[in-house]
């Protein structure tokens, strides 16, 4: 990681500048905005000096618009830079050590997982299509956030883009995490790697997207701690996390991540009479679950007898998805249409083990041919429709129907409304249909899965007062996938029907500042197979201010995490999935984690300085994440995020 931040950094400080002109198709910014300055050389003379703005360094996702880099200090970002996946974690709760996973408090659907291997604990830090950014920057860029970890250790993720003439562009962004954690046995180990190039012809009528990712989440797991009552009687031997025994000495688990995708349209007549294109994507996704010990755990059996004679101690699990897909788009405007077709090949597979009872087959693959369809509405600037549709049919993993539709509506300016009505039909996600173990009691396959089908119902209504945001989601989920308390994939007989509502304001005066958010959430039925907290909340309330004479932008405030108690589900290493609580399972939650922070800006530096878990300072620590795995102790973290405009 070292070496990636020296050779960006060297990058940044010798590649010359440039001046880029933008040249895009429909998804360009306003015409009218202006992104360079022209200063006049002070002569009569042809020469022209060219002073780049924020407006000259621009990102997107593909075929969307463009967006100027947020270099401004705003309380959100409290929320997100304090995180090592650099996201709000709002509706979850963290593992004693980064880079671990968290417990969701809150539902979610994660289409990252439909016809894929995506252990769910694996998920959070993961960049789907839609997530990887593109760039166009008038002079070599670059980008880092700094994390510390919890003992030995640290997280950098650093990102370095420049234009090459002016219509390419490419990126390289690199995260690096290692964190040995407090507990034993609990070292986290993560890093991606992306390759990204944007590039768009002289005349406009082509345009190409392209990247490459390659993400790892390593983890050992250590089961949890064996003696739950020293840890919540605050025994002054357990105080140093080290002494805690846990229940697995030398397991682990690996998940790799990697995906090759070229996005490419062409125009093959005059865009302004003729608006077609014709535009052809290609990828393929790879994705690898390992999890291994150095010798059988006893945790996990009692006798020789649950062990599977000459099995190997490391068990991998995979999927493959090769996509084809050509589509014709119309796109003006306002009105924006693309359908096409699409091929695919999926594999799925195991670690290959004979048993006496179960058969469980060691690949399975199949080919699919499917439609998909996007829709695009603009109108007045007022009203936004935003559809997609995907149909595929499959003999081996069961049909897939996805359909995501969002309108958008500003009746009064600075007032919005959004509505969302979701609805997808698809296999559980492939780390529910089959399982290889050394232990007998873990091995599976769920051989007439059904579709798991959920529909989504939502919005949520955004006024000016003071910034206020009110939300409601519905949920309504058929043959719900789920692993019993034995870790053995079920599926639902009814439906689980989910509802949640709650709110977001800012309340302010002078330079200070009360952000709240708050989600009352209950499952409707089948209760027991989806426990949750009814109610989540967060309170920030800061102080924000020049100083130094305008020098710098700070922010000082404590924040409060809350979520109340429930009857969680359980943390099962083997899988890096949540299973129904067991006998000796417990409840978690019911005491706020206050964090106590100070934040300063200096140009487009920003330090982000946080003492985390306070109340711990004051009185020994009970919160957990899971049963058995405790949320950290008080620890001092520090962010930096710097950008670098050559």
């Amino acid at each position: 990681m070292k070496y990636s931040f020296l050779i960006i950094f060297f990058l940044t400080s010798f590649v010359k500048a440039q001046v880029i002109v933008n040249k895009t198709d429909s998804n360009m910014l306003e015409k009218k905005m202006k992104d360079t300055l022209i200063i006049d050389s002070g002569t009569k003379d042809s020469l022209k000096i060219f002073k780049p703005t924020i407006n000259d360094y621009q990102y997107q996702t593909q075929f969307s618009e463009k967006k100027v880099f947020d270099t401004a200090m705003t309380f959100n970002k409290t929320y997100i830079f304090s995180q090592y996946n650099n996201r709000d974690n709002f509706g979850k709760v963290q593992f004693a050590n980064i880079g671990s996973g968290f417990n969701p408090l809150s539902y979610e659907v994660n289409a990252e997982q439909n016809l894929a291997l995506l252990p769910t604990n694996k998920s959070y830090g993961i960049l789907g299509i839609n997530d990887v950014k593109y760039y166009d920057v008038k002079t070599p860029t670059a980008a880092f956030i700094y994390h510390t970890a919890m003992r030995n250790g640290a997280a950098l993720q650093s990102t370095y883009t420049q234009n090459i003439g002016k219509r390419f562009n490419f990126s390289l962004d690199y995260m690096g995490l290692r964190s040995q954690g407090f507990y034993r046995n609990s070292l986290a180990s993560n890093n991606n790697t992306l390759f990204s190039g944007h590039y768009t012809s002289k005349s406009g009528n082509y345009e190409l997207f392209a990247h490459y990712l390659h993400q790892n989440v390593n983890n050992q797991e250590n089961g949890g701690i064996i003696n739950d009552d020293l840890f919540q009687s605050g025994n002054r031997q357990f105080r140093n996390r080290q002494n805690a025994q846990v229940n697995l000495a030398s397991s682990s688990s690996q998940f790799s991540y990697r995906r090759y995708y070229l996005s490419h349209q062409f125009t093959p007549f005059n865009s302004e009479k003729f608006p077609f294109r014709i535009r052809h994507t290609l990828f393929n996704q790879g994705n690898k679950y390992y999890y291994g010990q150095d010798a059988p755990e006893e945790y996990w059996y009692s006798t020789s007898a649950e062990l599977v004679n000459g099995f190997p101690l490391q068990t991998k699990k995979y999927s493959n998805n090769f996509s084809n897909t050509l589509n014709l788009v119309f796109d003006n405007e306002k009105f924006k249409l693309d359908a096409g077709i699409r091929y695919q090949m999926l594999k799925f597979g195991v670690t290959d083990i004979t048993l006496p009872v179960l058969e469980i087959p060691n690949e399975i693959k199949e080919n699919r041919l499917g439609a998909v369809g996007n829709l695009q509405i603009k109108l007045f600037d007022k009203f936004q429709v935003n559809s997609f549709l995907e149909i595929s049919k499959g003999s081996q993993f069961g049909d897939y129907l996805k359909s995501t539709n969002n309108v958008k509506f500003e009746p009064v300016k600075d007032y919005f409304v959004n509505a969302k009505l979701n609805f997808q039909s698809a296999y559980p996600s492939f780390n529910y249909l089959a399982n290889t173990s050394v232990y007998n009691n873990y091995n599976y396959f769920l051989s007439d899965a059904k579709n798991q089908s959920v529909m989504e119902v939502g919005g949520s209504l955004n006024l000016k007062w003071f910034k206020t945001e009110l939300f409601a989601n519905y949920f309504r989920i058929e043959n719900y996938t789920y692993f019993d308390m034995a870790a053995m994939p079920r599926q639902s007989a009814s439906s689980l029907n989910i509802s949640q509502i709650g709110g977001d304001a800012t309340f302010s005066y002078g330079k200070f500042h009360l952000n709240t958010r708050l989600q009352f959430q209950n499952a409707l039925t089948n209760k027991d197979l989806l426990p949750m907290p009814s109610i989540i909340g967060r309170a920030n309330l800061f102080f924000q201010s020049k100083a130094f004479k305008n020098a710098a932008e700070i922010q000082a405030g404590v924040k409060v995490y809350y979520f109340s108690e429930f009857a969680t589900r359980e943390y099962f290493p083997i899988l890096n999935e949540y299973i129904l609580p067991s006998a000796d399972s417990f409840s978690i939650g019911g005491q706020p984690i206050a964090d106590l922070y100070f934040n300063m800006k200096v140009k487009k530096m920003f330090f982000f300085i946080e003492g985390q878990q306070m109340g711990t300072l004051i009185s020994h620590n009970k919160a957990y994440a899971f049963p058995h795995y405790p949320v950290y102790d008080f620890r001092l973290n520090i962010g930096i995020v710097w950008y670098l405009f050559n």
